[in-house]
């Protein structure tokens, strides 16, 4: 069993930590921030979650403690991340930063249009 929880621990930290390479790549390379900013709240949100999860297996395994204070913090990252994420979309999306391709159908641009005709 024990075999079970350390190779569970590790994939979920690897994955983790890869995710969150993933998502610092992401916002370097990606072109504008809109969707900068949606490598960083999403990819990083997972990563950081399967790591703290990892770690919460682990020490559950190895000393028999289980440790709220790493599941309060998965359920506090799991909320605040992807809303501050929104909000600063929003906030961008409002000052009219512009998007990278001109291409994209701005759904919300053209139903501003028609209720404030």
């Amino acid at each position: 069993m024990e075999i079970i929880i350390n190779i569970i621990t590790g994939t979920l930290i690897f994955l983790g930590a890869a995710l969150t390479v993933v998502a610092a790549f992401g916002v370097i390379k990606l072109p504008d921030v809109y969707t900068r900013n949606h490598a960083a709240s999403k990819s990083a949100t997972l990563g950081i979650m399967c790591i703290l999860l990892g770690t919460c297996l682990y020490f559950f395994q190895t000393e028999g403690v289980f440790n709220s204070r790493l599941i309060l913090a998965i359920a506090f990252i799991f909320i605040t991340s992807p809303v501050a994420g929104h909000l600063v979309i929003r906030a961008a999306y409002n000052t009219n930063v512009p998007m990278c391709d001109h291409t994209i159908r701005d759904d919300l641009k053209q139903q501003q249009k028609i209720t404030s005709e």
